[in-house]
């Protein structure tokens, strides 16, 4: 599926089908890789001034296919994986062993709690490690953070039978604990592990126990719901649970937890415009300033989630209000989402639950705005630099019209620097000359090369300064 195909003269399903088009509106249909579906993006405030790079999501949900998604500026397609599973989290750049490469959690997810694993790519696409978490844990949804050493941090939701009464649930009844471990990524071995029960009492939880189903015991309490974690310049982790509103820096050798921002029992005095409720993706961005994605529902607080940065003064206790941004469409998100500090103060969002994400500028004004398929979500969205080179060659197909007319449609999934793309013909496939050069137009590109001999046709990546980078499979021309 992933080898050149060649597409049969007349074929109505291909027809009109390159780029987006097809019967399926919502999803993108190409005739090179029909294999791939993703969901239309749609650009509603184009990118002017917005920081360089592709962005990043992970569409999920309503959706043909559910996998890692890599778009330019302009919503167009860079990079797709497809999943077997809808379960897929927290598609980014990372770095690891000194490179850069992609990483995503993918499994099965009930509720907001995952079962599954860790995996990352190098910028070839091709898998160099799968991180499960240790002790006969399963890794959650939430985080998979690659630390400087090379280690990997991650979130784990575990069943403890615990006694709910004193929070109006049954006396043997079960909560899932917020865990999060450092583990060593080529051999999986536990470094560091910290649990929520010992250290946060079932009384900080703004979420009530769910009640006892008829013939049935209820489900665990989600009363902590671990949802990131960052590590501190100091080394300590920082480390957001939705359900109690609060955000806790825990000793990184003796897993104490130092202070609370939030919640029932914050140790600083909350300034205006600070408070946050059910609140994700909490990240330092210097010793004394932490990003959030406040997410204030479900059950509603207020009538907008908000990308915040907040400024700590450690010493006085306080906290107060660095900026706070709202989508123009005033979006509330129960669940997900995430706050993406950029340089130069550009702030990328995730919406979580809605399928938006946005740029500000340091003004807080709109650089760019885009959405997918309505009934789809992406659990955080990105913005980052990219370097693509894929392990596989451009895929190519071949149609002819009834008057033997031929058009050739090539991609390359992934590539990131091709600037062209150069058509060959010859009369076998190892002896091609060129016909034509035409530059790219998106992830798919139509070439009409009319009336060809051949019968066999290459094409060929060039980059910007017309340099060949791959070519793809010889085909031969249909109805020769």
């Amino acid at each position: 599926m992933r080898r050149a195909l060649v597409a049969l003269a007349g074929s109505v399903a291909l027809l009109g089908a390159a780029g987006c088009g097809g019967t399926d509106r919502s999803v993108q249909q190409f005739v090179s890789r029909p294999d791939l579906r993703p969901p239309v993006v749609t650009v509603t405030h184009p990118a002017r001034g917005a920081a360089p790079g592709y962005v990043f999501i992970a569409p999920k949900r309503d959706v043909a296919q559910a996998g890692p998604m890599i778009l330019d500026d302009r919503g167009r397609l860079v990079w797709f994986r497809p999943l077997d599973t809808r379960g897929v989290t927290d598609f980014r750049v990372q770095r690891y062993r000194g490179r850069p490469v992609l990483t995503w959690w993918r499994g099965r997810a009930t509720r907001g709690v995952g079962d599954g694993y860790d995996v990352v790519v190098d910028d070839a696409y091709r898998q160099v490690a799968r991180v499960r978490a240790g002790r006969g844990l399963s890794a959650d949804v939430h985080e998979f953070l690659i630390t400087p050493r090379d280690t990997a941090l991650i979130t784990v939701y575990r069943r403890v039978p615990v006694d709910l009464s004193p929070v109006g649930g049954p006396k043997q009844g079960k909560v899932f604990e917020g865990v999060v471990q450092e583990l060593d990524i080529p051999s999986g071995r536990v470094l560091f592990e910290w649990h929520s029960l010992p250290h946060v009492a079932l009384e900080e939880s703004y979420a009530k126990p769910p009640p006892a189903r008829q013939g049935a015991a209820a489900a665990p309490y989600d009363y902590f719901h671990v949802n990131s974690v960052d590590e501190g310049p100091d080394g300590n982790l920082l480390v957001s649970a939705r359900n109690t509103h609060a955000i806790y820096e825990i000793d990184r050798k003796t897993g104490r937890i130092l202070w609370r921002l939030g919640g029932r029992r914050s140790d600083f005095a909350m300034g205006p415009g600070t408070r946050f409720a059910w609140q994700h993706d909490a990240r330092w961005q210097g010793r004394d300033t932490i990003s959030l994605f406040d997410n204030e529902a479900d059950p509603p607080y207020a009538k907008r989630s908000r990308a915040l940065v907040l400024r700590l003064d450690a010493g006085r206790r306080r906290v107060t209000l660095v900026r706070a941004e709202t989508h123009p469409d005033g979006l509330l998100s129960g669940s997900q989402g995430n706050t993406q500090v950029l340089p130069g103060g550009h702030l990328f969002v995730g919406w979580g639950a809605n399928p938006n994400l946005t740029e500000f500028g340091p003004d807080g004004e709109l650089l760019f705005d885009a959405h997918f398929t309505p009934g789809a979500d992406s659990y955080r969205a990105y913005r980052f630099a990219w370097r693509g080179r894929p392990s596989e060659p451009p895929a190519l197909a071949l149609h002819s019209d009834l008057l033997g007319r031929v058009s050739a449609y090539v991609s390359w999934n992934g590539a990131t620097e091709v600037a062209s793309w150069q058509v060959l013909a010859g009369p076998d496939p190892g002896h091609p000359r060129p016909l034509r050069t035409v530059a790219k137009t998106g992830f798919e590109t139509r070439i009409d090369l009319g009336h060809v001999r051949g019968p066999y046709v290459v094409v060929r990546a060039l980059d910007r300064n017309g340099r060949p980078l791959r070519q793809s499979t010889a085909q031969k021309l249909p109805f020769r």
